[in-house]
């Protein structure tokens, strides 16, 4: 009766191990599932944005609406409506959501922040955009509302003050 006990527990654990060595992801699998996952959120992130190109901008504009938007409320509902991912109202909270990312690790769908200008010192956030990849912000602001711009080179890039990445 022992040898059969530990016969099935043999048999038993040797079965648990199999399946897991079945379902076990071979190492570097997880993070390159987990890139692709990240990737495809990306992806539906600027999508969605797209889709409110040209809309005015307007400052202090309502999270409720998408017929005018200002900075905080296109990525609050880009967000949102993309991946379900709620973030704060304004730009400052939303900075300190997610994980910190320099600005030569940018990604797709990363979150960046911006201070009023070029020549002051004083770090304060004034202004978000998503990074579209490929040197691209996608944002809203004055005249052109929600639109691309580049980013490296430019006022933007001197302005810079910090990414989030918050996928």
């Amino acid at each position: 009766m022992r040898k059969l006990h530990k016969g099935i527990i043999g048999v038993v654990m040797g079965l648990t191990l199999g399946l897991t060595a079945i379902v076990a992801p071979l190492p570097g699998e997880q993070n390159v599932a987990h890139a692709a996952w990240t990737q495809a959120k990306a992806d539906k992130v600027i999508n969605t944005g797209k889709k409110y190109l040209g809309r005015p901008y307007k400052f202090g504009a309502k999270s409720s609406t998408t017929a005018v938007f200002d900075c905080s409320s296109f990525t609050q509902r880009v967000f949102k409506v993309a991946v379900g991912k709620s973030l704060p109202r304004t730009s400052r909270d939303q900075a300190k959501k997610g994980t910190s990312v320099s600005k030569s690790n940018l990604k797709k769908g990363d979150l960046v922040f911006f201070k009023a200008s070029t020549t002051t010192a004083n770090k304060r956030i004034t202004h978000v955009a998503i990074y579209a990849g490929n040197n691209k912000l996608l944002h809203t602001y004055g005249k052109p509302g929600v639109t691309f711009t580049n980013f490296k080179g430019t006022s933007w890039e001197k302005r810079f003050v910090s990414a989030r990445r918050v996928l």
